[in-house]
Order: C-alpha cells, then sequence, then structure tokens
C-alpha cells in the first residue's frame, strides 16, 4: 500500500511518500528527492518496437487438457477429413511454466476462423470442446462467444502472425517475483499470463535480461501485491534498445556487429548455466513426443530426483542467487552497457535519465 501526505503547514512545500519526505511525487507514485528520483511518465511507445511484444492467447475456457491425453490423441489414426489431431493440439503454458516447472498441459485449438463442421472432423478434441467448454459459454451473455464457443476467445492471430517467421520465441510472465525470460518453441501456445516476443536472437534476449531493461520494467510497469508487472504497452513498447540493435531490425543486420555478438555470447552463457542447473543430464531425460514437430518433453530418471528436480525452479534459482548466476548475468550486464556506451557501474536514478534521453530522441523520429 502507498501512503502520501502532505505537512499541515500551508508555507512549507513538504510530501512524504511511505514516510519519506520527497519534493515531489510523479504521475506514477515515485517521487523526488534533490536529485535523486527520475519522472518517467511521459516516456512515449517507440515505432522501432511495434509489433514484436503481444499478450498470450486467451482461450476463454477449459481448452487445456493434460498431456497425457493429448499424447493419446496424438496416437489416434487420421480423423474423416485424413488429418491428424495434431493440427489442433499445441503444448500450453503460463507463468507457473516458468517460475516453477512445466506442468505438462496442452491446448486444443482451432484457429482463428475454423468453422464448427470443419472443427467437428477432429473427433476427439471436438468432443471434449462440446462437452466441456460450450455449456460454459451458454451460461455467458456474450452472444458472439456463444456462437463460436469451439474458438478461443482471443487466439491472438497477429501474435502468431508475428511469430510465424521464427521456431523459437522469447517469452516472460506477466506478473513474477523476479523478471525471468525464456525460450519456447514456436509449437508451444503461450497463455494471456505471459508476454511473448517475436524475436529469435539471443541479443535480443540479452538486451531484454539484462539490468537496463529490468530497471526500466520496473518504473514503467506495475504490481500485483508484492509482485511486479509486465505490461508490455507501457514498459517493452517504450524501452530504448542500444543504437542499431532496436527490434526493427533484422538479427541478420548486427550479426557481425562487436556489441551484438558479445550480448548474444553471455545470453547463450546464462540460459546453458540455468538450463543444465535446472535439468541436470545425470536426473533427466529428453524424450520425443509420440508424432513429430513438438520439442523435446524433458522426465526425470526415477521418482527420487524427481522429487529434487521440483524444488530446482528459477524463482528458488533467483531467490538463492548462487555467484555462478550473479557472474553470469554481471557478463551479460558489462556487454549491454557496452552497447549503451555507458558504464556498467553506472546507478538507478543516471539508467533510467540516459534511457528516458533516448526514448525522447527516438520518439521524434
Amino acid at each position: 500500500m502507498i501512503c502520501i501526505s502532505q505537512s499541515d503547514d500551508p508555507y512549507v512545500n513538504e510530501f512524504k511518500l511511505n514516510g519519506k519526505s520527497v519534493d515531489e511525487i510523479y504521475p506514477d507514485l515515485t517521487g523526488r528527492q534533490g536529485d535523486s528520483g527520475v519522472n518517467i511518465t511521459n516516456a512515449k511507445s517507440l515505432h522501432q518496437n511495434a509489433n514484436i511484444a503481444f499478450m498470450g492467447d486467451i482461450k476463454g475456457g477449459s481448452f487445456n487438457i493434460c498431456g497425457d491425453l493429448a499424447r493419446k490423441w496424438l496416437l489416434l489414426p487420421t480423423n474423416p477429413n485424413g488429418r491428424p489431431n495434431s493440427d489442433v493440439l499445441k503444448p500450453w503454458i503460463n507463468g507457473l511454466d516458468i517460475t516453477r516447472r512445466s506442468s505438462d498441459q496442452w491446448i486444443v485449438d482451432f484457429g482463428f476462423d475454423m468453422t464448427k463442421s470443419e472443427a467437428a472432423l477432429y473427433e476427439s478434441p471436438f468432443q471434449h470442446i462440446l462437452e466441456h467448454v460450450k455449456p460454459e459459454w451458454e451460461q455467458q451473455r456474450e452472444k458472439n462467444r456463444r456462437n463460436h464457443w469451439w474458438l478461443h476467445h482471443n487466439p491472438r492471430p497477429k501474435m502468431w502472425h508475428a511469430l510465424s517467421e521464427y521456431k523459437r520465441y522469447i517469452a516472460t510472465p506477466c506478473t513474477s517475483k523476479h523478471r525471468l525470460f525464456v525460450w519456447f518453441d514456436i509449437d508451444v501456445c503461450p497463455s494471456n499470463a505471459l508476454i511473448a516476443f517475436a524475436r529469435d536472437d539471443d541479443t535480443t534476449f540479452g538486451i531484454l535480461h539484462s539490468r537496463f531493461h529490468k530497471i526500466w520494467s520496473l518504473r514503467t510497469g506495475s504490481s500485483l501485491e508484492d509482485r511486479p508487472r509486465y505490461t508490455h504497452t507501457t514498459t517493452f513498447n517504450t524501452f530504448p534498445f542500444p543504437e542499431r540493435l532496436s527490434p526493427n531490425v533484422p538479427a541478420n543486420d548486427y550479426q557481425d556487429d562487436p556489441h551484438a555478438r558479445a550480448i548474444a555470447s553471455a545470453a547463450r552463457h546464462l540460459v546453458e548455466l540455468r538450463n543444465r542447473w535446472m535439468n541436470p543430464p545425470e536426473y533427466v531425460m529428453w524424450i520425443n513426443e509420440p508424432v513429430a514437430g513438438y520439442p523435446l518433453r524433458v522426465v526425470p530418471k526415477n521418482q527420487d530426483v524427481a522429487k529434487e528436480l521440483k524444488k530446482r525452479t528459477l524463482t528458488n534459482l533467483y531467490n538463492r542467487q548462487p555467484q555462478w548466476l550473479i557472474d553470469a548475468h554481471a557478463q551479460l550486464d558489462e556487454a549491454v552497457a557496452n552497447a549503451y556506451g555507458w558504464s556498467n557501474q553506472i546507478n538507478d536514478d543516471q539508467v533510467l535519465r540516459n534511457l528516458l534521453s533516448l526514448n525522447r530522441n527516438r520518439s521524434k523520429g
């Protein structure tokens, strides 16, 4: 809870923000005390960042199923239309799949405009939706949804169009204690609890996971209780990337840039270390799904290690902050700072001032 008060003396221009004296309170309920504090509420969306970050799919009903049922349907013979159930089945992820471990959920997805007659040809998935989703929507007032109950409430066609040119994409939870970024295969459907980024290069990943983007996101996002919330419209769309490394620049155009290469190398190193910690090869096996076209699935080698793996989550890792993780992020932050032409030792206020200045300059173009 934020507490704001003002001096009772009409001749004293003094405010208190959560018990601390400040000279000015900004619209985002942060404050300035002397030279400390930056008002970034007037940061503008940048055209360089347009159509990259998207809130994930809003399913609007019980379209998600357990992995065992999905695999059973994948093994069924082709449907009366001659097509396999893999056409309409995808692994499904939400925020907990990033902050904890995979819940092995899948989703039935009939796309954006498939007719009911076309969907019905995928017999088992359609029957499931008929039994579990249609009754939910029959109770709703929204006529369009009642008439299209087999389709997701908002399947995000613009997001899928943007992702379609890649084999993987970046995702972050909308709400989490730590600002985490991970890779997902293009065949995995992100829920609306995630923000998906239509980029597949390690340089963009590294910039997003840097200290500088984290500082910006904490000030331009919102919060839910004690968990920062990433709002891509105010956070990503306003964030100025280093010169020549903006999201509107194809990754191939900067693959030989020394700053881009240093960031990409540090980002890959971070991801490799995290992945090995979360899924030690002594503990897990990577297996294929019943049909081709899906990412490998990680399974524990036995029940004893399965218990240990439950503790190996990104949240627990970032709570612990082992030295190797600190070192990997420091290496990444140094590479990103060099790309901006800054010292990695600058304080948070100066980071915000620098980023706000870049935002203002680029928003004029």
